[in-house]
């Protein structure tokens, strides 16, 4: 009965975000673009392009509004709710969105980020190495977000952990200070928060997410967006697009080029300065990407199955949609950068 009030639900408020006409702005262009990520490294390009104004200006006549977020099962929910348009989330939950919805509420139009993610223990925590972690309490930014499933299927499927309570999902913001009280033994944290618990707290790096991955890569960040607003308003997403992809472009680039940047436009969402060698340290543990990483939405679809957080695999069918990134990238296209 619960698991039905929570399909009505959601699927309610899918309508109700629905119901909303996004084109009755001047030409036939959304009056507005409402747009949703979080004050992480891996969201850079959507970080850069608001805090430089060029989404504003692709968007127009537009008006561009955004709402920072700290981890992906929130936005997802906003998404559904009709609260943004776009936004930038990991892969777990953006299968979550496509299961609970039937396969009719997201759609991926491209990837952002891949790697970003370590593991940092408290200092004086005894934790060394990976196999360390059994038991202890190992901080995530929330439940069901991609690093919530990273942890919890490591602690299951390697280290064989059968009870997961050990798991313990904290705000980024809020680590440092559970650290330092002891509340907190490690965490399995996106760039720049893993940087910053080193730096700030004196944790130790046990490792970086990607080197369990057998190709040492996998997807981290995507974009995202629902069908409705695909449809009705495609100029938009690709003029977006075509912004996000010019710094994807120059951030594989010339990462170094964009620090200042980065940082101030990280302070203006989080109110606190990075200190010095913080993300230049962070930036050296992401590839930037425009690629949307179907293999590693199969493979936290399996994991998401094994955890028992779905009945089965989700199927990826019908939730990426890389046309208008496709189309961004080519030489003629809109966000063709340098």
């Amino acid at each position: 009965m619960l698991t039905f009030l929570v399909i009505v639900s959601v699927m309610s408020a899918m309508l109700t975000g629905c119901r909303r006409d996004p084109t009755d702005g001047p030409g036939g262009a959304p009056r507005v673009v409402r747009i949703g990520y979080f004050a992480n490294l891996t969201h850079a390009q959507v970080v850069l392009g608001i805090s430089s104004g060029e989404m504003a200006r692709a968007l127009s006549p537009s008006k561009v509004e955004t709402r920072v977020f700290n981890a992906g099962p929130s936005l997802v929910e906003a998404l559904f709710a009709g609260e943004i348009d776009i936004g930038y989330v990991g892969p777990g939950p953006a299968l979550a969105a496509h299961a609970r919805s039937g396969g009719q509420a997201i759609r991926v139009i491209a990837g952002a980020a891949s790697n970003g993610v370590v593991v940092v223990a408290r200092k004086g925590s005894g934790i060394t190495t990976w196999a360390d972690l059994a038991g202890r309490r190992l901080a995530t930014p929330q439940l069901g977000n991609t690093q919530d499933i990273s942890a919890r299927h490591y602690l299951s499927a390697v280290l064989k952990q059968t009870d997961l309570g050990n798991v313990v999902p904290v705000d980024n913001p809020e680590q440092a200070a559970m650290f330092s009280s002891g509340q907190l033994d490690a965490a399995w944290a996106p760039e720049p928060w893993g940087e910053r618990l080193i730096e700030e707290v004196g944790a130790t790096l046990i490792g970086e997410e990607k080197d369990l991955w057998p190709s040492k890569e996998f997807a981290l960040t995507l974009v995202v967006t629902t069908p409705a607003f695909l449809t009705r308003s495609p100029d938009a997403v690709a003029r977006l697009l075509g912004v996000h992809h010019a710094w994807t472009t120059r951030l594989r680039r010339e990462p170094e080029k964009y620090v200042t940047a980065l940082g101030e436009a990280l302070f203006a969402l989080n109110g606190k300065r990075l200190a010095p060698g913080v993300l230049p340290r962070a930036l050296q543990r992401i590839r930037f990407t425009d690629d949307p990483g179907v293999d590693t939405l199969r493979t936290f679809a399996k994991w998401k199955a094994e955890l028992g957080m779905d009945r089965a695999p989700v199927d990826l069918a019908g939730l990426v949609d890389d046309t208008l990134i496709r189309k961004a990238a080519a030489p003629e296209g809109l966000g063709a950068a340098e």
